[in-house]
């Protein structure tokens, strides 16, 4: 099976939340044992976390959220409009107060990296998500598409943005790996 969920979220705190939601929502459906459903959503809150914080919004004021399933692999990715520094593993010691957020997802991922493309920064995690043998639910639908949040899902943003950002590019794009040691 392959399916894929594109989410376009304000660039504020609120998105945290509300892509845990649907990531969680969506790999529960298709069968996705709630071990792996914890660890992809932990995954996706470091990654837009870092976004948020580190990062600039996409043009449209927006960070992009992906999942794309192919069999047991489960690709999270979250787009932003880039900063002046690349993402990468901070040292995260115990008296810091943050720093281990690609840790975390180097820790739970099977790999993580960078890609860059038309000035937009992706840190994608790749993780292994095989369904439980009692699975009766199946994703939705196949193929890409947006997802438009809930007006209630962000109580913190007045106006709902837009513009759709996906051009369909997904290879050919620049792009660093990282893998555990």
């Amino acid at each position: 099976m392959r399916a894929s969920s594109v989410v376009l979220l304000p660039h504020a705190p609120s998105s945290v939340a509300v892509a845990r939601k649907r990531l969680s929502s969506e790999l529960a459906a298709s069968g996705v044992y709630e071990s792996i459903v914890d660890d992809a959503s932990v995954i996706v809150s470091e990654l837009i976390s870092n976004a948020l914080r580190h990062a600039r919004p996409l043009p449209s004021g927006q960070v992009r959220v992906c999942w794309l399933r192919r069999g047991d692999l489960l690709e999270l990715e979250v787009s932003d409009g880039g900063a002046m520094t690349e993402p990468r593993r901070g040292p995260g010691t115990l008296s810091s107060l943050g720093g281990r957020g690609l840790g975390i997802v180097e820790a739970l991922s099977e790999g993580w990296g960078v890609r860059h493309e038309d000035g937009t920064t992706t840190v994608w995690a790749v993780l292994r998500a095989p369904r439980s043998s009692g699975a009766h639910g199946m994703m939705a639908s196949a193929g890409a598409h947006a997802v438009a949040p809930e007006p209630a899902d962000f109580p913190d943003i007045a106006d709902d943005p837009g513009g759709d950002l996906l051009d369909g590019t997904r290879y050919g794009a620049a792009s660093s790996r990282a893998y555990p040691a």
